[in-house]
């Protein structure tokens, strides 16, 4: 996962009641070590490539997940993680396929999946929703990166050689600017981060995302896809509409729980000691643990 969830986290669950300066300086210093810490990492990254279904791949480095389709007439990227492994990243497509690069798609706008924007943005034009770009727009200086060219409000097609490639917006989801790639002949669906396949989700409730929004979207997806749908999350390992079914399962439980301790008057601290529930517990990892989870839900479902 990476540094900017971190960044996120942390300040998702600082006292709103805090003045904005003790905020600007609690989100320097956190960037500042985890720049620090990835700055070390880099150069011992290797993208792993894993056929997904027919010509489309899933390329796995630091980071969100890549998908590529590589076609006769070109390549489609989807997300391309952070700066320091673009060049790495190309030469793992380029592995796959001596074709250009054609598109590419930011499925939101954590720096995790969009920190190659800049890099690839010379070979090809960046689809994403419109709210993507704003947030990108408005980003830090140390943060910025090239920005979508292509923007849309609840989607758009693109027909690259025989394929179809739906994107979908799902509004105030993980973020405000959620988008899933459905690759239409090759039935795979790349969810970005409206599927962690690893524990519980991160909802970046300080950027439009809501705990609600979320679990609709994730319904949303499961009802439409195929049943035979091949899956890259955002983050994890390739998995199916089973495992997908899994993770909506255990978001509508941990919903329907800390509703309804919400309802009886119980505190955060309460809450925190009652905790998710044997059931679900084994959902926790190491960005979003069991306890940064039981807040989420506290704070969005308040």
């Amino acid at each position: 996962m990476l540094c900017q969830v971190t960044i996120w986290l942390a300040l998702s669950f600082i006292n709103k009641e805090i003045i904005a300066m003790k905020t600007k300086i609690a989100a320097v210093i956190l960037t500042f070590f985890c720049t620090l810490s990835y700055a070390k990492n880099y150069d011992e990254v290797k993208i792993n490539v894993t056929s997904a279904r027919n010509n489309v791949y899933m390329l796995q480095g630091a980071g969100g997940n890549i998908g590529v389709l590589a076609t006769k007439d070109g390549l489609l990227l989807v997300d391309d993680q952070f700066s320091p492994l673009a060049e790495k990243i190309e030469k793992a497509m380029a592995d796959i396929s001596n074709n250009e690069l054609k598109y590419i798609v930011n499925t939101h706008f954590h720096g995790d999946h969009t920190g190659s924007n800049t890099f690839f943005s010379h070979k090809a034009p960046i689809f994403a929703h419109q709210k993507v770009r704003e947030r990108l727009s408005n980003a830090t200086p140390e943060k910025q990166v090239a920005l979508p060219v292509v923007t849309f409000d609840q989607g758009v097609n693109i027909y690259l050689a025989e394929e179809e490639i739906n994107l979908t917006h799902y509004p105030a989801a993980h973020t405000d600017g959620d988008t899933a790639v459905y690759f239409k002949k090759a039935n795979v669906l790349h969810t970005g981060d409206l599927f962690f396949e690893i524990g519980f989700p991160y909802i970046d409730i300080n950027n439009g995302g809501t705990v609600q929004g979320y679990l609709a979207a994730v319904n949303t997806l499961i009802e439409q896809m195929p049943d035979d749908v091949v899956i890259i999350p955002g983050h994890g390992k390739l998995t199916n509409k089973v495992r997908y079914q899994e993770f909506s399962d255990m978001i509508s439980y941990s919903i329907k729980r800390i509703s309804g301790f919400l309802v009886q008057g119980k505190s955060e601290q309460e809450i925190l000691k009652l905790g998710i529930g044997e059931g679900y517990k084994h959902w926790s990892w190491r960005f979003i643990n069991e306890e940064k989870w039981l807040k989420t839900l506290i704070a969005d479902l308040k």
